[in-house]
């Protein structure tokens, strides 16, 4: 059974870096997609990054060069490493995974994902 967890999340200046963590998904699929979302209040859930089996990786534009998704395999975790937040950035994370045939194609729609942990909560100030 899939159980995400996230971690690290915290509360940072304009400027700085945090890393997300998320484990549990122990790669049930031999093909999957795995993801970062988030959610502001008052705003939909956006996808943030994903990565596929292989190590292909996807941005919104929106964090393109200063965040970076990337995975551990043999610790069954993913990372999101986030550098040069802005108080846009503040919101609830949440990491995602599901098989890549349902996923496949648009990688940051939340509705394509089944697995998803209880969220981290970033917040940045300016």
């Amino acid at each position: 059974q899939v159980q995400l967890v996230e971690s690290g999340g915290g509360s940072v200046q304009a400027g700085g870096s945090l890393r997300l963590s998320c484990t549990g998904f122990g790669h049930p699929y031999s093909a999957y997609c795995m993801g970062w979302f988030r959610q502001a209040p008052g705003k939909e859930r956006e996808g943030v990054a994903a990565i596929v089996t292989g190590g292909g990786a996807y941005y919104a534009d929106s964090v393109k060069g200063r965040f970076t998704i990337s995975q551990d395999n043999a610790k069954n975790t993913l990372y999101l490493q986030m550098n040069n937040l802005e108080p846009e950035d503040t919101a609830m994370y949440y990491c995602a995974a599901d098989s890549f045939f349902r996923c496949r194609g648009r990688l940051l729609a939340s509705d394509n994902y089944n697995y998803w942990g209880q969220g981290t909560q970033v917040t940045v100030s300016s």
